[in-house]
């Protein structure tokens, strides 16, 4: 029996920032689109709701009846008693995983390269697409954030490559595995190696062996860029079939970075290929010492893909950045507002750092909600005490659903205040985010750099801050302190 061919799909789990890509792909390519989560906010249920993918709020059965699909993807959030879910698998119709329907879809017509890491995976794979794309390689592209250039988080094109930020974290109910571990990498790119996630690895080793495994999938004609700064990547060279290269500022890079100098809004750095002797300069306009490692990496892949440096330089210098990863929200009365994903403690560290760097001088409020499964647990305790150095005042939000977490696992909040006040710093800690709101506004005056940071949407403070500081009353109040 010839079976029919997909022209619908629903996507469970639609809200987030992958599964919303996909969604997006898949309209682009023709198909009629419909999905639902429990929680669908912006920019990607605006950016959704704008091509007219059906949406619903919340899963039902009802759901699935009253929107049949030939195809369902069921996202990582679902789990197998998920009343959709549920109907699907009794359905008898076809249903994949996420990275399952981009091999299915996308993946099978292009070469890959997949961009991994504990961080920085979002900036690099979006500065590497980009980059491609300006030197003429009409790349297509998959990538967990909106790259402001583009005003999407994706890209199809007619080229060879297709760039892939690889998520080591699992892939659904029915496939515990990394997604990375679908995308079948012809270059690879490993950033760096921490512990996250704690929710499904139960320590740093399941980390590392799920990269290790990465590794593994290089073929001998392929290359696997690694951050030759932290010995973790490094030691993924005894996995690799393929050929094994490295970047960073350790002096055995093959791609070494020399120096580095902030000004005016802008990044430069000098560093030496194993191709050449000779010191070559690049410029970018992302802020930080880790950006400059970023953008090494995806500088590595472009030439690995067959840019040569003035394409590649050309694109460095154009690219606007990533949506939430140093997001300039609006500067209303000289107080800068910038929202930002970092949650992890190295990127609220790195974070900081770079804000301090791009913007010496100016007062430094930051705002931190630790939302993840990982952050909201004491495994980063410690951690988090040390981390906000480069601030000069904190504000801790107090993170969502705290008792889903066994009290002996959990973040002590009180705790880490009095941890970070020894440490010389003034920091404020809240349970609602209208107090915290009402103390930003209360407190910020002309001058300062407001940094938010969250992996979520954080009740919308950082966009309802800018609206606060908007109003006459409050632009009034500020302006004569």
């Amino acid at each position: 029996m010839k079976k029919e061919p997909v022209r619908t799909v629903y996507l469970l789990g639609i809200g987030g920032i992958a599964m919303g890509t996909l969604a997006t792909m898949l309209h682009e390519k023709g198909y009629g689109v419909s999905g639902s989560d429990k929680n669908i906010y912006p920019p990607m249920s605006d950016h959704l709701r704008s091509l007219g993918i059906t949406l619903h709020q919340g899963y039902a059965a009802e759901n699935i009846s009253s929107t049949p699909a030939d195809c369902y993807v069921i996202g990582n959030v679902i789990r197998r008693e998920n009343p959709e879910a549920q109907m699907v698998l009794q359905s008898g119709k076809e249903f994949l995983s996420m990275p399952q329907a981009l091999e299915k879809f996308f993946l099978c017509r292009h070469q890959s390269i997949v961009i991994a890491g504990t961080h920085g995976k979002s900036t690099t794979s979006s500065l590497l697409a980009w980059t491609l794309d300006q030197g003429g390689l009409d790349p297509s592209a998959f990538i967990g954030a909106f790259l402001k250039n583009w005003k999407k988080s994706y890209r199809l094109g007619k080229g060879r490559h297709m760039i892939l930020e690889g998520d080591e974290y699992d892939t659904a109910f029915f496939d515990k595995g990394p997604k990375f571990m679908h995308y079948r990498p012809h270059i690879g790119v490993v950033t760096s190696i921490e512990f996250d996630h704690a929710d499904i690895f139960p320590d740093f080793q399941a980390v590392f062996d799920a990269f290790r495994a990465f590794a593994r999938l290089i073929d001998p004609e392929g290359f696997l860029i690694a951050n030759a700064d932290d010995p973790h990547c490094l030691s993924l060279r005894e996995h690799c079939r393929g050929k094994f290269c490295t970047y960073g500022w350790n002096e055995g890079a093959d791609w070494k970075i020399l120096d580095v100098a902030f000004k005016n809004g802008q990044t430069s750095f000098h560093y030496r290929s194993p191709r050449s002797t000779s010191k070559k300069s690049m410029i970018t306009r992302l802020p930080g010492r880790h950006n400059v490692s970023n953008t090494m990496a995806a500088l590595v892949a472009a030439h690995l893909a067959g840019l040569n440096d003035a394409s590649i330089g050309e694109g460095l210098l154009t690219f606007q950045g990533v949506r939430r990863r140093y997001d300039v929200l609006g500067e209303p009365k000289g107080i800068l507002i910038v929202d930002d994903f970092a949650h992890h403690p190295t990127a609220v560290r790195e974070t900081l750092a770079s804000v301090r760097e791009f913007h010496p001088g100016r007062r430094l409020l930051a705002v931190f909600e630790p939302r993840t499964n990982s952050s909201r647990r004491a495994i980063f305790q410690k951690d988090y005490a040390r981390v906000f150095d480069p601030a000069d005042r904190i504000y801790l939000k107090e993170p969502p659903d705290l008792d889903s977490i066994p009290a002996e696992q959990r973040l002590q909040t009180e705790k880490l205040v009095k941890d970070i006040e020894a440490g010389g710093k003034g920091v404020l800690s809240f349970k609602e985010s209208d107090r915290l709101m009402s103390a930003l506004v209360r407190d910020a005056r002309g001058g300062d750099v407001v940094v938010f940071m969250s992996n979520g949407s954080f009740d919308g403070l950082p966009h309802g801050f800018l609206r606060a500081l908007q109003q006459p009353r409050q632009a009034q109040r500020i302006s004569s302190r």
